[in-house]
């Protein structure tokens, strides 16, 4: 055995030792609390039983208690370890729908909410972004100038815009000017090209299109396309980029930066509309992962509960500075960030484009007290070089969703971070939960006594197809604690919670929804996302149905064997996928990594695998490559991947393969045809 190999070895027991020690720790520690609280529970019953007058009712107590106790241990324990979180939560939710309720009675809109939260603190900054800032009063007064223009323009409630703007100041008062009118705005990808631009205007059935001039080059070669044709164009520019080479006025568009200068406010009528509040505000577009963008759609309600339900649940303050680095096109950035300046009044910071090596210079320039980040985003920060710096900040909250069970310890560690809020949901989806108590790895929860009345439930199915498995009766079957299923939410219109107002293509909405699930005529919104659910009520994201693929009679969870390959290689990007080998049945295990240098130690690569995963599971190809294909959200396209497969004949890229005695090495011609002949001995 080499030297590395022993080292590699030695490391692993080492790592299973403090493993096993941790283990025995944690599990003493939960007993001891679940001791001292069951005993606080008896004692408190037997208080009341002492102090009851009638001895039947002090007996009946006792008893209820004891049986309880016996019957079911499991709910017990779960119930009496989360009851501080519960009643935590329990008074935030309560708050949150009290709030979400009085709005839809009084038929606000979000539009109406920003203009009263402008009104009562007109000289705060709502908006930054670098050296510049706009007031809530400066803020308002533009949204009612765009209201103005365009209702002079012709436009009315029902119609659409389409946005294609990079982030900047005037982003969210655009959209919000429109929805004065009734108008919904399509929030186009600035990062989108070609047939996939042209397909979302299309799917929106915009009536006109906003664009920014930093984009003009992307117009420039679809303008002769339909639906661009005879689509009137707006363009708006900055002042301070009006002489720069490349902002010039696009032939045949209107020059929106002039034409508003003279344009005169519209306000909203004093009164609302019950109806309004449900009205279409935004159209935001899923990321596109598995084909061409559909729109969401987003309702008045719908954004009222998105943005409000994060500053309820984690107890966030209009004083509050939110840094917010991710693109206004989409939910995270657009709604959930944006949303604490138009409805909670706090001031947010933008920037154009994310940067790692800038994210906690801003916060402390910015003196932001809360953060928004995406998964990736803290896997790239975490590769950054450390400086003391990195903890200069004052941030007391960071929140977004897809951060990685690996790697959440780590990132709260070295960037101090006191409180983490991690959030699950969909744009289009109503699978709404939210981790509020810093549990590590958890997507969010559901109390234990709550597990039927919240909407979300957890259904039994085939982790490589997603097809449900039913019961004799032909409805689906709840999973118990422990067993991997699919996430799902039941509809139900009346409630912002559990609403799903689909996408703007009535056939894709019902693609999304499941029926007869418990019982005949209930509906539940389809996640596609596998989740194990523990007894204490709190959510683990385990894979996306499709992701998962079948080897050696086994199933490969891709997002398990993609984090350890992660942290083995320096948390540089990785993504596993299965690909087809012909006359073998299932499919083996692939990894790309992004190794422009190619610098990843495959010897080294080769020992964690094999100390860390069951064979199985170990990949049988890696592709090394400069980079991964994403979404404009830095989702990994694995689909692309997947069909690439390992051809080394129309591959640049270094392929290697797993060898039998578990040494990752070049793959050879030889190998390769004997692959592809079926005489590899798989």
């Amino acid at each position: 055995m080499s030297e590395k190999e022993e080292r590699g070895d030695l490391e692993d027991q080492e790592e299973q030792a403090g493993g096993k020690k941790m283990e025995i720790l944690l599990e003493l520690n939960l007993k001891q609390r679940l001791a001292t609280r069951l005993g606080t529970l008896l004692l408190a019953t037997v208080i009341f039983a002492s102090f009851c007058w009638d001895n039947a009712l002090a007996s009946l107590t006792l008893g209820a208690v004891v049986a309880l106790l016996l019957r079911n241990p499991t709910f017990v324990f779960g119930l009496v370890m989360t009851c501080s979180r519960d009643l935590k939560a329990l008074q935030r939710f309560l708050a949150l729908n009290v709030f979400l309720l009085r709005r839809d009675r009084s038929g606000y809109t979000v539009a109406r909410c920003f203009q009263l939260r402008a009104r009562s603190q007109p000289k705060k900054a709502c908006f930054v972004m670098d050296d510049r800032r706009l007031s809530f009063a400066e803020a308002l007064e533009f949204s009612q100038k765009i209201a103005g223009y365009f209702k002079d323009r012709g436009l009315e409630k029902g119609d659409c815009v389409a946005l294609l703007m990079e982030t900047r100041l005037e982003y969210p008062c655009i959209w919000l000017g429109l929805s004065q009118l009734g108008v919904i705005t399509a929030l186009i990808n600035s990062n989108l090209r070609g047939e996939s631009m042209l397909h979302s205007i299309k799917v929106a059935n915009a009536k006109a299109l906003i664009v920014g001039s930093e984009l003009l080059d992307v117009l420039k070669s679809l303008r002769d396309e339909k639906p661009l044709q005879d689509l009137p164009i707006y363009q708006y520019t900055d002042e301070d980029l009006r002489k720069v080479p490349g902002h010039d006025l696009l032939p045949g568009a209107v020059d929106l930066g002039s034409a508003l200068s003279n344009q005169k406010k519209l306000e909203l009528p004093p009164k609302a509309s019950p109806e309004e509040a449900r009205s279409k505000l935004l159209y935001v577009y899923t990321s596109g992962t598995t084909g061409l963008p559909k729109a969401a759609v987003i309702t008045n309600l719908r954004f009222l509960f998105m943005s409000a339900g994060s500053f309820y649940m984690l107890r966030m303050s209009s004083e509050d500075v939110v840094y917010n680095p991710l693109p206004l096109y989409h939910t995270a950035g657009g709604i959930v960030g944006v949303g604490n300046a138009i409805l909670n009044g706090s001031t947010v910071v933008l920037r154009k484009k994310f940067s790692a090596r800038n994210f906690w210079l801003d916060c402390e320039s910015h003196n932001c007290t809360v953060a928004q980040y995406i998964g990736e985003l803290c896997r790239y920060l975490l590769a950054t070089p450390y400086t003391p710096d990195q903890q200069k900040h004052n941030l007391r909250l960071m929140y977004g969703n897809g951060l990685r069970p690996q790697i959440w310890s780590q990132f709260v560690r070295r960037f101090g971070i006191p409180h983490i809020g991690e959030i699950y949901g969909a744009t289009e989806g109503n699978s709404n939960l939210i981790n509020i108590s810093n549990r590590v790895g958890a997507i969010g929860f559901v109390p234990v006594y709550g597990s039927r009345l919240y909407p979300v439930q957890v259904l039994r199915c085939d982790e490589l197809t997603g097809e449900l498995i039913k019961d004799s009766q032909g409805h689906c079957i709840r999973c118990q604690p422990g067993q991997a299923g699919l996430l799902v939410g039941k509809v139900d219109a009346r409630r912002a919670v559990s609403a799903f107002h689909g996408y703007a293509d009535k056939g894709a909405s019902e693609q999304k929804l499941l029926r007869n699930v418990f019982t005949n005529g209930d509906v539940f919104f389809n996640s596609g996302d596998m989740v194990v659910r523990d007894i204490l009520g709190y959510f683990y994201f385990k894979d996306r149905t499709g992701d998962t693929f079948r080897w050696r009679g086994e199933n490969v969870a891709t997002q398990e064997v993609e984090a350890i390959i992660t942290n083995c290689i320096g948390l540089e990007d990785c993504v596993v996928y299965g690909v087809q080998i012909p006359y073998v049945e299932g499919k083996a295990g692939m990894a790309a990594i992004v190794d422009p240098e190619r610098k990843v130690d495959m010897d080294y690569l080769s020992i964690v695998l094999r100390g860390s995963l069951p064979p199985y599971a170990r990949p049988l190809f890696i592709r090394l490559l400069d980079e991964i294909p994403r979404t404009a959200t830095f989702k990994m396209k694995k689909r692309e991947l997947a069909q690439e497969g390992y051809d080394i004949q129309k591959l640049a890229d270094p392929i290697y393969y797993l060898n039998r005695d578990g040494i990752y090495r070049p793959l050879s011609q030889e190998q390769y045809e004997s692959l592809r002949s079926g005489k590899a001995g798989l």
